[in-house]
């Protein structure tokens, strides 16, 4: 590590950091205003971020974590690699997975920062989701695709689309072509162009400000101060290895479920861990295998979840984490033409789940229960035509409701949460947006009371939203809900989350069992209803505050019943405590 930093250092190392932060809020702001599709504008499933011209991260904040952590210094070395002469103005579209990005649906801007002596400083980059990718089904999530050509895809492995700030037209021609909903794709096209030309012009401004050799200064004090942090936050951990394993359900290529396996290594005098992800199973013909970039980027998740959570999530503290992974392992490195069309939700978050839970069963006081699982009926991709404006087509993931958030040893699991990937940064839909946007109509979305994964800390109870097409309409809803076999389990004696469950309910208003992964059209007067997984709880139930317990019956998120089976508390039929019938109660259970 580097030697001891002086006040004067650390006050331009915290500016620096500062000012790079609202740099890519900046960006974060433009592209959340200026989205074409409601994938972006209202969900906000993308991210922006800075890399130095050394391929480092240097900030990625507000993003989401799984589109971040791990993949932007694969992306800039693979810039630097295919156009090693780089000028201003450059921009390239980058989606390949097979060098550095999370999955296909993930589209990159990526802009070289070049200045005026045509010095490349930094690469700025944004990663936004995108509702159609040429898939050759109308869904972003091909979990059937058995290698990449049945996915379909367009691919644009770091591929010039400007040149002199100027659009190449022969490759916006070529998505507008391919892609099912041209019109929305361009609208964000211009989106992310606008967000990373923000991100170059105010990081240009910086350099002129600063001088870049300062700001280089400035910059490796902030990555280094992050790696002491890390090391600091290990520190704490005693020295030992742990295993835990999460189980995704079953699925035709794995009928007996993929078991997804982490070995964790604290080396806590040296300020190192490990994370072993190579005893898994091999790539599956199917679209759930991840990314090189998501295998690691999912360990990174884990471990940071698992300790000191203001230790900042850079280049500088990654250098602390060691992640092991082999080629063709559905939690590794793929090989072409292998698909990893899911790479970003399923598998990923079972290595975040198990992960977090070695670290649990490692240490008190560290580690998370496991996040609830995706993707439910609730965050469908739906399409279709919208008679309500001149038949147009359309496609979009909507994000109505997934809460999944595992508990940990202070807080219990965020109810927005949506999955362990995102941090929970992700947003939930308006049902008046999506209402007006799209030909559907929300019927409910609510809570689902005693669903919560008991602990001392609880995990996030699930939640039931049901919807359909407007009155004569018809819908096409595809999904990939996991959890309806293995729920989120919990860590340190909490209990596991409530399960996904799905169903049709017909025009008289009979429900019929769904498949946990289908393709559902939606006939006029049907509706799809779904309950999606809670979060594990953490730490024994009998340990839970009397208090929460009673906040959670208050609020009708856990019945009268389960607090008196579950926790020993006793609430009376008018929502007040029984101290006496509590105590004694608890005192049973010790």
């Amino acid at each position: 590590m580097t030697t001891k930093t002086t006040h004067d250092d650390a006050v331009a190392i915290a500016l620096a950091s500062n000012r790079l932060g609202a740099i890519v809020r900046r960006m974060t702001n433009t592209l959340f205003r200026s989205g074409r599709s409601g994938v972006l504008n209202t969900a906000r499933d993308f991210s922006c971020c800075i890399v130095s011209a050394r391929h480092e991260l240097l900030m990625a904040a507000d993003s989401l974590p799984i589109h971040v952590m791990s993949g932007p210094e694969l992306i800039g070395a693979k810039l630097v690699e295919q156009h090693p002469l780089l000028t201003q103005g450059d921009a390239f579209l980058h989606n390949s997975p097979y060098d550095g990005n999370s999955h296909a649906a993930d589209h990159c801007l990526v802009v070289p920062v070049v200045d005026g002596d045509d010095v490349h400083r930094f690469t700025a980059i944004v990663k936004a989701h995108q509702a159609d990718c040429g898939n050759s089904q109308p869904t972003t999530y091909m979990s059937d695709a058995v290698d990449v050509y049945h996915e379909g895809a367009l691919l644009f492995p770091m591929v010039q689309v400007q040149r002199g700030y100027d659009d190449i037209a022969d490759i916006v021609r070529m998505c507008e072509q391919r892609i099912r909903v041209p019109a929305q794709w361009r609208g964000d096209y211009l989106a992310m162009v606008g967000a990373a030309r923000i991100g170059e012009r105010e990081l240009l401004a910086l350099g002129e400000e600063v001088g870049w050799e300062q700001l280089e200064r400035h910059l490796d004090g902030w990555l280094d101060y992050s790696e002491r942090r890390m090391v600091a936050a290990l520190e704490r951990i005693p020295s030992g290895s742990s295993s835990a394993e999460s189980v995704h359900d079953p699925v035709p290529a794995a009928p007996d479920g993929i078991p997804i396996r982490a070995t964790v290594t604290v080396h806590g005098g040296e300020g190192r861990i490990e994370v072993d992800l190579r005893d898994n199973p091999d790539c599956l013909p199917n679209g759930l295998n991840l990314s090189e970039s998501c295998a690691r980027t999912a360990a990174y998740i884990g471990v940071f979840n698992s300790i000191d959570h203001s230790v900042p999530h850079n280049a500088g503290s990654f250098r602390r984490i060691d992640v092991r992974l082999r080629r063709n392992c559905i939690a590794g490195i793929p090989e072409h033409p292998t698909s990893t069309s899911v790479a970003t939700t399923n598998i990923a978050d079972h290595v975040i789940n198990s992960v977090q839970r070695a670290l649990a069963e490692h240490q008190d006081g560290i580690g998370m229960a496991e996040f609830g699982s995706v993707v439910a009926p609730s965050a469908a991709v739906i399409s279709g035509r919208d008679e309500r404006h001149g038949d147009k087509p359309f496609v979009n993931q909507v994000f109505l409701m997934l809460t999944a958030g595992a508990a940990g040893p202070v807080a219990d699991g965020w109810l927005t949460a949506a999955h362990a990937g995102n941090g929970g940064m992700l947003f939930y839909d308006s049902v008046e947006v999506d209402e007006r946007s799209y030909p559907l109509v929300v019927r409910e979305r609510s809570i689902v009371p005693d669903s919560e994964g008991a602990g001392t800390f609880r995990g996030a109870p699930s939640a039931r939203v049901e919807y359909g097409p407007v009155p004569g309409g018809r819908l096409r809803v595809m999904y990939y809900a996991d959890g309806t076999v293995n729920p989120a389990r919990g860590a340190r004696g909490g209990g596991d989350g409530g399960p996904s469950r799905q169903w049709r309910r017909a025009a008289d208003g009979e429900l019929s069992v769904l498949e946990p992964f289908a393709d559902v059209l939606l006939a006029p007067g049907e509706t799809v209803v779904c309950c999606t997984t809670g979060g594990g709880g953490y730490g024994r139930p009998g340990d839970r505050a009397v208090d929460a317990v009673l906040a959670d019956v208050r609020e009708g998120w856990v019945s009268a019943e389960r607090a008196a089976s579950t926790y020993g508390v006793v609430v009376d039929p008018s929502g007040h405590l029984d101290a006496t019938a509590t105590e004694s109660l608890r005192k049973d259970d010790a």
